[in-house]
């Protein structure tokens, strides 16, 4: 039987590729065969690739953010590469002057680490087999403990869940608008968006189907006060149909976004968000909670609570009319939150 039909992913092969000279080394590593899941089954094989970037001598920090994310957390040649570039670099909230960074592609995602085979649903993927592959690549590179992890949203769940399984592997967790478990209210939200990928998978359109599904959690990611500010001006008429000005900027989010990720891929990490749940009360990493008031997938209430489930925590508000997105945006009001990955806190 192959892989595909095995676990519904494809392995990636790519071989390590290092650069001394400007502190950067990436690759992927095959982890061990059968990669047991959390929900069940297995994957074999399994492939994670990494990008850590910096000097040795400072302070190691695992950098994690949305579905979308990926290993090139910034990326000095070309800085739009990096998808946390307005947040993270020298000089930046999170200066890598000061620290290096880690980051890899999500098992089950459009990166290069183990991805959903093509018209194949994907397995059930949990925040702990993300963590688990962390671990694994820890211990291939020799890390025995980092400084950090800064996970945001999917990340900030993944950090959770490395904190509760392997809080000995890091000596603080920063968690940007992710709880240790889903608001049902988000979740509903994104069981429609992976119902309208799946149709647009049966009828032979899965990119149409994905680009409907990012288009509905576009409208998600901000602020009513955002879209009330951008998009109040009138519609314009096209083909004799009126198109609003909120409409075509969430339209063009989706395509763009179909054009480059995987409707399996999709379906895989969407459907992780919403399995995750950690038990915050096992959590004894010091870990620093930021919670935005505006954040429509993440409510504040939730925020406030899992503080006050863990053991050692503190509560950072903050107010941004980009929402669940602040922290793609919001590089003033975490310089000082990121301060701790120094020592400086």
């Amino acid at each position: 039987m192959s892989v595909e039909a095995r676990s519904g992913m494809n392995p990636v092969n790519q071989n390590i590729r290092l650069a001394a000279d400007s502190g950067t080394a990436e690759g992927v590593l095959e982890l061990p065969a059968p990669f047991q899941l959390f929900h069940g089954g297995a994957l074999q094989p399994a492939q994670l690739a990494w990008r850590l970037v910096g000097d040795a001598r400072l302070p190691l920090v695992v950098a994690l953010g949305g579905i979308s994310a990926h290993r090139r957390v910034f990326d000095e040649a070309t800085p739009t590469a990096g998808w946390w570039h307005e947040v993270v670099g020298p000089g930046r909230a999170l200066d890598t002057s000061r620290c290096r960074v880690l980051g890899f592609d999500y098992l089950g995602g459009s990166g290069e680490s183990t991805r959903p085979a093509s018209g194949v649903m994907p397995p059930c993927l949990s925040s702990y087999d993300q963590a688990e592959a962390l671990r694994l690549l820890l211990d291939h590179l020799g890390i025995a403990r980092l400084s950090a992890i800064v996970g945001a949203s999917y990340g900030g769940m993944v950090a959770l869940a490395l904190g509760e399984r392997y809080p000995e592997r890091v000596d603080r967790l920063i968690v940007i608008s992710a709880a240790d478990r889903s608001h049902p209210m988000a979740t509903a939200w994104r069981c429609v968006q992976r119902r309208t990928v799946r149709f647009g998978m049966q009828v032979g359109q899965p990119a149409a189907g994905l680009e409907l599904a990012r288009a509905l959690a576009m409208a998600t990611y901000r602020s009513a006060e955002e879209f009330a500010a951008r998009f109040a001006d009138a519609p314009r008429q096209v083909d004799g149909q009126f198109v609003f000005p909120v409409e075509e900027y969430l339209f063009a989010r989706g395509r763009d976004y179909a054009g480059k990720y995987q409707p399996e891929a999709f379906l895989c990490l969407s459907q992780s968000i919403d399995l995750h749940r950690v038990d915050a009360s096992r959590i004894n990493v010091p870990t620093s909670v930021v919670a935005v008031r505006e954040d429509q997938l993440v409510p504040i209430e939730d925020m406030r609570a899992l503080v006050a489930r863990l053991p050692s925590a503190r509560l950072h508000e903050i107010s941004s009319p980009h929402g669940h997105d602040a922290f793609l945006k919001e590089a003033g009001q975490l310089r000082p939150i990121f301060a701790c990955v120094y020592g400086d806190c």
